[in-house]
């Protein structure tokens, strides 16, 4: 995730299997190529294991007030919607 935000952001671990990337700019990073990078497998110890991620994502203009922790909210609220329409490693905005 730090390598898909680049210069444009950051990326961090919430905790358990949680990440956030925080990104300026989204239209200077591509998510579908961020849910293709999500999903391909990772090679250990000779076995290649395979990954999935729901992607939810929120655009701070969109939001009465610009806050992180709505933004983070909102981003977890579209990304368990995408996960409730049953599509392995959708992605929907909000």
């Amino acid at each position: 995730m730090r390598t898909w935000c680049g210069r444009h952001g950051t990326a961090g671990r919430l905790g358990g299997d949680e990440f956030v990337a925080v990104v300026q700019d989204l239209a200077a990073v591509d998510l579908d190529a961020l849910t293709t990078a999500l999903h391909r497998p990772l090679p250990y110890n000779g076995v290649s294991l395979p990954l999935a991620a729901s992607v939810g994502v929120c655009r701070l203009a969109e939001l009465p007030v610009p806050l992180l922790t709505d933004a983070l909210a909102a981003a977890d609220a579209a990304m368990y919607a995408s996960k409730g329409r049953g599509r392995r490693g959708s992605r929907l905005s909000r």
